[in-house]
């Protein structure tokens, strides 16, 4: 299923300056189109963001991968993810449809530091993120927590069983993290389909809970 246009002729910059007015009722025999949704998947380097949005996506994804030389490499930590060979380096891109009234477009960040400057860009406009961790190095998501902590934007945390295991409580974890408990945590797999969906539905409830209060 295509996700047709962008959500808006600016491509991913939303920049509302009024509230969204109430959708009045469709004309008989009307079919109207889902509401556009930009959300976030963000986290620290080879956390699962990539493979998040590829497992979830309704189209092919847009990626922005590149290589990893010598020099990245000596940059980026690979002791977790010996494998991997490519790095996203501006934004991936796919969209989900979650019924006939709401469909998500989802933006996946960059994760590493040096690729910073372009989150305001990537996250502007959005109704929420989930980051994603690794426990053996939780140390590399502190950014993003931080980032959208800082931006008042609703967020949850979703721990990635890598090899169907996780290193720690989910307690311990958002302990470590100092979130509060407002903040969902929970564990998923960033590889099947279903996982995702349910890590994503869970930052959308908490974001029309935001927007009720």
């Amino acid at each position: 299923m295509a996700c047709g246009p962008s959500p808006t002729p600016e491509g991913y910059r939303v920049t509302p300056t009024e509230p969204l007015p109430a959708r009045g009722p469709a004309a008989p025999g009307a079919v109207r189109p889902p509401l556009p949704v930009k959300m976030v998947i963000a986290g620290g380097f080879g956390v699962g963001k990539t493979t998040a949005v590829g497992a979830i996506s309704e189209i092919e994804p847009l990626t922005t991968e590149a290589s990893i030389t010598e020099v990245a490499a000596g940059v980026d930590d690979l002791t977790h993810t010996p494998r991997k060979t490519t790095t996203t380096v501006a934004m991936d891109f796919g969209c989900l449809t979650i019924d006939p009234t709401l469909k998500l477009y989802l933006f996946g960040t960059p994760g590493q530091e040096r690729f910073g400057f372009m989150w305001d860009d990537i996250v502007e406009g959005a109704v929420g993120g989930l980051v994603i961790v690794d426990t053996r190095r939780l140390d590399d998501c502190y950014a993003a927590v931080d980032y959208f902590e800082h931006k008042g934007i609703p967020f949850a945390v979703a721990v990635n069983a890598f090899d169907g295991r996780v290193e720690h409580t989910l307690e311990e974890v958002r302990w470590a993290l100092d979130v509060s408990d407002g903040v969902p945590v929970v564990v998923f797999d960033a590889r099947e389909r279903g996982s995702v969906r349910d890590a994503l539905l869970v930052v959308l409830e908490l974001a029309l809970a935001r927007t009720e209060r």
